[in-house]
C-alpha cells in the first residue's frame, strides 16, 4: 500500500529510518505537538544483533517519554562493569552507583535495541496515532530542499513535503547524501564476530559482571574479547586469531574453537545468531545544512566498545527534538539549528569517537607488562569513589551532555 501523499499548511518532519533514533524523534515531537512521517526501508524493525547497552542518562531521557520502566522490565539492571584478564580473572570492576547523586538510573540496562523500537511503535499507536505517519517499506530514493520545504520520493510511496528532513537512516544515509556531505574518518583493520550463545558464563567464571571487557593471551584471538549479557543469552564479541581470514573466523568449527577458549565444556556451544562487521570511526563537519539534518548513525559512526553509539543518537534525537519544536511552531528563527550542531557535533567528536578509541586501544593491547599497568590503574581508579565518579561520568556519557547543554 503506498503512504497516503502529505501536503498541508503545517507541513510535519519528516524523518527517515525508523531505528530507535529515529523513533525516539517522532516520539519525542509529538508530545511536544509536533507531526512527523516516519520512512523505513524495511517492512519492519530489524532484529538483528545490534546495540544492547542503554547509559544512565538515556534511561533518563526515556523515563521522560514514560518508556524506562517497560524497557528496564524487559533487560537486565547492570550495576557494574569490569575490565577483566582472562588468565586469572583479575579486574578492575566500575560500580555505577556512585552516580546516584547524577542520575535517576545509576547503572546500565542490558537490553536489545529493538526492545525499545517496539515500544516506542506501541507508545505511538496509542497516543500519536494522528500526529505521527508511520510507512514501512518505504525506501527514499530523493530528498530535495528549496526555501519552502523539502520533498521526499522513493519508488514504494507517493512524493512526500515537509517542513524539514532529518536522516536516521545510518551509515549509508540517502539524507547525508542529500546534503552533499563527507562521511571523514577511518574503517579500523578488524572485523568483529559478534557471536550469541544461552551458556551462563556468570556460573563458571567468579565476580562476572553482565558487561566485561576482557584481556587474553590465548592463540585463538587477537588478544582481547567480551562478554556482553542480556535477558536469556550471552553476547561475545570475537577476533579472528592472527593470521586467521575472516571467512576461516566465520566458519562453525572457528567459532566453537573460540568460545571453548573462553571456557572449554564437554558439550558444543549452541549459538544461535552470528554477526560479522567492521568498526568505524567516522563524523560530518555539520549535522544541518537548510532544512535537513543528521541524527545518530547518519552523523557519527564510532567503536562499539563502551556503548555510546546508540546512546548518542538518542540524545542527538531529543536535542534535536527540542530544537525543531519552537522553530515549527514560529517561536524561533531557523538559524537555532545551528546550535544542535554546536552542541551535538563536539560531544560525538570529544565524548564519543575519541573515547570509544580510547576503549578499543586500550583493549587492543598485547604486551602483558603493559596490560598489568592498565589494569592496576584500573584497579586504583574504580577503587577511589571520587576517581571512579569522575571516570563514570564521561564513560557513562553524562559529562559530555553536561558539557553541551552550556553552549548557546
Amino acid at each position: 500500500m503506498r503512504a497516503a501523499h502529505v501536503m498541508s499548511p503545517a507541513k510535519p518532519i519528516a524523518i527517515v529510518g525508523a531505528g530507535p533514533v529515529g523513533l525516539v524523534l517522532a516520539l519525542r515531537l509529538a508530545t511536544l505537538g509536533v507531526p512527523s512521517v516516519v520512512l523505513e526501508s524495511e517492512p519492519d524493525i530489524s532484529e538483528e544483533l545490534r546495540a544492547s547497552t542503554f547509559h544512565p542518562p538515556s534511561l533518563d531521557m526515556l523515563d521522560e517519554l514514560g518508556l524506562a520502566a517497560p524497557l528496564i522490565a524487559q533487560g537486565l539492571v547492570t550495576p557494574t562493569w569490569q575490565i577483566r584478564r582472562h588468565e586469572d580473572g583479575a579486574r578492575a570492576v566500575f560500580d555505577l552507583g556512585v552516580l546516584k547523586g547524577d542520575t535517576a538510573h545509576p547503572y546500565r540496562l542490558q537490553a536489545e535495541q529493538w526492545k525499545l523500537s517496539r515500544l516506542v511503535l506501541a507508545k505511538l499507536a496509542a497516543e500519536h496515532a494522528g500526529t505521527v505517519a508511520l510507512h514501512f517499506g518505504a525506501r527514499v530514493g530523493d530528498v530535495v530542499q528549496d526555501a519552502d520545504g523539502v520533498t521526499l520520493t522513493g519508488a514504494d510511496f507517493d512524493p512526500i513535503r515537509a517542513a524539514y528532513a532529518v536522516g536516521c537512516d545510518g551509515a549509508r544515509s540517502v539524507v547525508r547524501r542529500a546534503m552533499g556531505l563527507d562521511f571523514a574518518g577511518d574503517t579500523y583493520p578488524e572485523t568483529t564476530i559478534l557471536a550469541t550463545t544461552p551458556f551462563d558464563f556468570s556460573a563458571v567464571f567468579e565476580g562476572l559482571s553482565n558487561v566485561n571487557y576482557v584481556w587474553t593471551q590465548h592463540a585463538a584471538f587477537s588478544g582481547t574479547f567480551s562478554l556482553l549479557r542480556v535477558p536469556g543469552k550471552w553476547r561475545a564479541s570475537l577476533y579472528p586469531a592472527p593470521g586467521e581470514s575472516i571467512e576461516d573466523a566465520l566458519r562453525p568449527e572457528a567459532i566453537e574453537r573460540k568460545l571453548q577458549a573462553i571456557h572449554p565444556k564437554a558439550t558444543p556451544y549452541e549459538v544461535p545468531d552470528l554477526r560479522p562487521y567492521r568498526i568505524h570511526q567516522r563524523i560530518v563537519e555539520t549535522y544541518n545544512r537548510g532544512r535537513l539534518l543528521l541524527a545518530g548513525d547518519a552523523a557519527h559512526l564510532n567503536s562499539p566498545s563502551g556503548g555510546m553509539g546508540m546512546n548518542g543518537g538518542i540524545h542527538d534525537a531529543m536535542e534535536l527534538a527540542a530544537t525543531l519544536a519552537p522553530i515549527w511552531r514560529g517561536e524561533a528563527e531557523e538559524a537555532l539549528l545551528d546550535r544542535y550542531t554546536r552542541r551535538r557535533r563536539p560531544v560525538a567528536e570529544r565524548e564519543i569517537l575519541a573515547q570509544a578509541d580510547r576503549n578499543r586501544a586500550r583493549m587492543r593491547e598485547t604486551d602483558p607488562a603493559r596490560r598489568a599497568e592498565l589494569l592496576a590503574g584500573l584497579q586504583r581508579t574504580a577503587a577511589d569513589p571520587a576517581l571512579a565518579r569522575e571516570q563514570l561520568l564521561r564513560s557513562s556519557m553524562i559529562a559530555g551532555l553536561r558539557a553541551a547543554a552550556t553552549v548557546d
